[in-house]
Parts: C-alpha cells; structure tokens; sequence
C-alpha cells in the first residue's frame, strides 16, 4: 500500500521574526551602546535629551519593538539582594534597614542580611553569598572601603552598591553625599557665628568618609584665616566612647575651643555629655555639631545642630540603583555602574550659638 504523500507544512509567519530589528540595530543606528538604548526604554531620565532624540529616531525608523514577554518574565523573578553590615550605630543601622524595606517589596528584592568584621570574615560572608547566587550585594561603611572585599565582588561579576564611602571604586556603583561640601558648609557656619578656635573630631581612620570630612575642614578654616593648630584635631572612631576621649582632650586644654564639630552624631553626643559633667553650658560655653542626623541628634540635650545625611533615602537609592544593574545585566545589556550623589542638609537646632562675649564659665574638675 502506497503511503499517502505528506504536505510540507507551511513555514509559520513566526518565522519572519528573525529578521525583526533588535536592540543592538538600535544602538548602531543611533551611534550609541545598547546600554544606552535599554536606559532610554526604559524611562531613565539621566539621558541627555539629545541622546534620547537619537535613539527614539533610530527606533522609529526600524519600527523597533521590544520583546515584551521577555522583559515582563526577567523582572518577575525575585531579586535576591546580600545586605552585609559591620557594627554600625545603632541608629544609623536602623535607618539604613527601613530604606532597604521601603524598597525591598515594591522592587521584588527578597534581603538577605548577614552581620560580618570589616576584614576577612566580611570577604568570606560575601563569597559564600555570591556562591548562593545572590543577584547583587549592598555594602554600608564600613564594609565599603574594605578593599579585598570590593575586590571580590568586582571581579565576580556580582553588582554591587556602595553606600556613604568617600571614595567610591569605580567598579561598583555607589550612593554617597558630598562629604567635603558637607563638612565644608558646616565649618563655615560655626565661622559665620563668630567662632575663631573650633575643635574637629575625626572618624575612623579606615572610612574614607572620615579623610572627606576632614579636609572640608580644614579648607574652610584656611579660607577664612581662622585658628588652626594640631592640637584642635583629634581621632575618633565613630564610637560614642571614643567621642568621650576626644573630648576630654579638647575641653582640658588650657586654650579650649568654643565649638566642636564632631564627624558624626554619637562622638557629638559624647561632646555634650563631656561639656556637661565639667560644668560647661551648651550652647552658651561650648557650641557642639555634629554629623549623620541620625534619632540621637533629638533625643539628646540640647538637640544637636547637625548635618543631615539622608540615610534612610540613599538606602532606598541603593537599591533601585541595584535593582536597575541587576535587570539589565539579566536583559543582556549590562549597565556601567554610577555613583549617585545625593543632598546634604545642614540643621541648626539647640546646640549652636555665637560665643559669648563675656569670660567662659570655669570649669569644675577634670572627667573621670
């Protein structure tokens, strides 16, 4: 019996998709990457606009249209984001953590938190979460200038998000303020109120933040010609302890200064509690400032005048800046990292005043 001959079947319309315009077409039409094209699609509103006209040309021209499935199935998927932190403040962690909460659901993120040294027990967490397959890690101080642990990261592919560092590496993006300007701004304030001897509390040697802060102060107090001697500086190590020590160096002197300004509210607080044990009144003796603005700048007395670091906020950047490379790289065009700058405010509340005219109160006794 002779078999039925079978009709080829006809070649599906589908097939004609191969020859559909991609994203790359896109990018060599325009004259630019096909990061750029994806940035464009995808609303991101730091395009020039000269760029974005190129591209919405290109896109027309090839009646370019992108795979709509393909992007709904890659941002369906959970985003699993490493949040490694080392023995911050109590309240700047707390702050920190709401930020990444606040962006957490709305951005499909399931955290992972792990509390590790900033040393090698910070770079063994981080390979055992890279081997887990994180899709991207966040790094607060002061896990973010921990070279080796940058080092690991970058060179794993993993996307990676710095915060507050005061050097960021290029190869992972980075959420900061201007350390320099802030510390800067807030220099020239005590100036302009008319102190000449004004103390510096460093932070920890290892930040970069700290080496940020410093040298915004001692510009300001170059640029204005004001009091400057060694002893007015001193090391802190973010730690209300330290804060303590810092400041029972510079209330003993025999010249002491009329303001302090510490680089971060804990050693600030610490100034205050100092200035009150030896009987001096802030801010009628002794102005304090401090830095971070963090919950203890208003549960202290007198509250502190302060520089407010946007904590909560660059958290939540820190993850959306995540969340855009992570996207990317599983769409195919894989974003350079960028280091966003966000705002700093300076807060004046009880704990600044001009100096006063008359003689200082005396102090009553040396710490303990």
């Amino acid at each position: 019996m002779t078999k039925p001959k079978v009709k080829p079947a006809p070649v599906p319309a589908v097939q004609s998709r191969s020859q559909a315009p991609t994203m790359a077409d896109v990018a060599e039409l325009a004259g630019v990457s096909p990061m750029t094209v994806s940035r464009v699609m995808n609303g991101d509103t730091n395009v020039r606009e000269k760029t974005r006209n190129r591209v919405d040309a290109a896109v027309a021209a090839l009646s370019y249209v992108p795979n709509q499935a393909a992007r709904r199935l890659a941002g369906s998927r959970p985003i699993r984001v490493g949040f490694l932190y080392s023995n911050p403040s109590a309240g700047y962690l707390s702050e920190f953590l709401v930020g990444l909460l606040n962006q957490a659901s709305p951005n499909n993120v399931q955290l992972v938190v792990e509390k590790c040294e900033a040393d090698e027990h910070g770079v063994d967490q981080a390979r055992r979460l890279i081997a887990n397959g994180v899709d991207g890690i966040i790094l607060p101080p002061p896990l973010c200038d921990v070279h080796n642990l940058i080092e690991l990261i970058a060179t794993s592919g993993t996307p990676a998000i710095t915060v507050a560092c005061g050097q960021p590496d290029p190869r992972v993006g980075g959420v900061s303020i201007d350390d320099y300007e802030a510390a800067h701004a807030m220099t020239c304030h005590l100036i302009a109120l008319g102190h000449q001897r004004i103390g510096f509390v460093i932070g920890h040697p290892n930040q970069s933040a700290s080496a940020r802060r410093l040298a915004g102060f001692k510009a300001a107090i170059a640029e204005k010609n004001m009091q400057s001697a060694p002893e007015l500086i001193v090391q802190g190590l973010f730690t209300y302890r330290s804060g303590l020590d810092a400041a029972e160096s510079l209330l003993g002197l025999d010249q002491r200064p009329t303001a302090v300004f510490a680089s971060n509210d804990d050693m600030a607080a610490a100034v205050v509690a100092i200035a009150h044990r030896l009987g001096l009144d802030v801010p009628g003796d002794l102005t304090v400032a401090g830095f971070d603005d963090t919950a203890l700048a208003t549960t202290i007395w007198p509250e502190l005048t302060t520089v407010r670091q946007p904590i909560t906020e660059m958290a939540e950047e820190a993850v959306q800046s995540l969340v855009r490379l992570i996207r990317a790289q599983r769409n195919g065009t894989p974003e350079a990292p960028e280091h966003v700058v966000t705002r700093h405010t300076l807060v004046r509340r009880q704990s600044d005043a001009a100096p006063r005219l008359r003689p200082s109160a005396k102090i009553s006794g040396k710490a303990k």
